[in-house]
């Protein structure tokens, strides 16, 4: 099992084509999106240093992560392709290398592509992608992200509720706001109601203003309490309100697993887009060992139409591949698959495929 000469000769293929594709397509995209936002650079007076440091720097990594799976599995029918119509498939097989043998440096290369999406998705493209569309929001939309939300329902912690009217994320003030506390039974046990409340930046609370608060006690009965302005903890953060859909973008692995826990604790609507993306961060980096055993069973031999068929079937099933991981998020969302079942499933049936295509080529 020792490294050959012809191990380091595939795995330099490998990568060297992986890698060419991905400084092609990224080349190519970035003058396609320069063109596009040009002209809102240009009304905007975005700096010429911002545009090439805090975007252009940052989107190159965003889209060499996107398109890394599917430049993987192009790569090795492309170059897989060109030593099939060279013979030099033939001739390895021929001298007793066995196609179980052969594909140990195709997976030696998957291994290091996986990994290195991995650390640069989960550790360096988060707070690239910050400074991104920090970038997106001043210079090509023309503004800060301002929003207001309403009718703000929220658990944050368990039996503990609040609700607002509205809340204003350039001023961190919300209006009619009360917050209601259960006890294990469902029963309510104290609610406090207030004009508005605003988080203070000097003492990093939340300032309640003409508040009224009604205590229960085990005897049923009331304790009335009210004033002007009260300080307090509410277990949320200006932070936690008016975030962009893409927020999930900008967090690291930690950050992301411990927004999700937040999420849950909170009853948010809408966790099982985060949960996808959580368990993305994982099936997408095992993608690349799926999508190698298939390009090298399609490519290994010969077929009618040259290298450009091959490819062909390869982009079709690249593009089928990410409809399907498209369709279970959706049904995912929709509550009808476990998140983690869903982020998994593209893998396990296209794992299947993978295996049954490479045990039909002939050996």
């Amino acid at each position: 099992m020792k490294v050959t000469i012809i191990d380091r000769y595939i795995i330099r293929k490998f990568l060297g084509t992986f890698f060419f594709a991905i400084l092609l397509i990224v080349s190519i995209a970035v003058v396609f999106d320069l063109s596009e936002k040009l002209d809102n650079f240009i009304e905007n007076e975005a700096p010429l240093k911002s545009i090439i440091f805090d975007y252009y720097l940052n989107f190159i990594p965003y889209f060499a992560v996107l398109f890394s799976s599917l430049f993987t599995f192009i790569s090795v029918i492309f170059f897989t392709s060109k030593l099939a119509y060279n013979s030099e498939i033939n001739a390895m097989l021929s001298n007793g290398i066995s196609i179980y043998r052969l594909l140990i440096p195709y997976m030696f290369g998957a291994l290091v592509i996986a990994v290195s999406s991995f650390l640069v998705n989960n550790y360096i493209l988060p707070h690239a992608n910050r400074d991104r569309l920090d970038f997106e929001d001043m210079y090509y939309h023309g503004y800060r992200q301002n929003v207001t939300e309403i009718n703000i329902h929220r658990q944050i912690r368990p039996n503990l509720y609040i609700y607002m009217e509205t809340y204003s994320t350039i001023s961190k003030l919300g209006r009619k706001f009360s917050m209601e506390k259960f006890d294990e039974q469902g029963r309510l046990r104290s609610k406090m109601i207030a004009d508005f409340v605003k988080w203070d930046t000097t003492t990093n609370k939340w300032m309640v203003r003409n508040y009224y608060i009604r205590t229960i006690d085990d005897s049923l009965h009331e304790h009335i309490e009210s004033g002007r302005r009260l300080d307090t903890t509410l277990y949320v953060y200006p932070e936690d309100f008016g975030t962009r859909d893409n927020i999930v973008e900008t967090m690291n692995l930690g950050e992301l697993k411990d927004f999700v826990d937040e999420q849950r604790l909170q009853g948010a609507d809408n966790i099982e887009v985060y949960e996808i993306a959580l368990y993305n961060r994982y099936s997408n980096a095992f993608a690349a060992f799926i999508l190698t055993l298939i390009g090298l069973s399609m490519s290994v031999r010969k077929m009618k139409g040259g290298i450009g068929v091959q490819i062909g079937f390869g982009i079709a099933l690249s593009f089928a591949y990410i409809i399907f991981m498209q369709f279970s998020a959706q049904f995912a969302i929709g509550g009808n698959i476990n998140p983690l079942l869903a982020a998994w499933i593209p893998n396990i049936i296209f794992f299947w495929i993978a295996i049954a295509l490479f045990f039909i080529v002939p050996k």
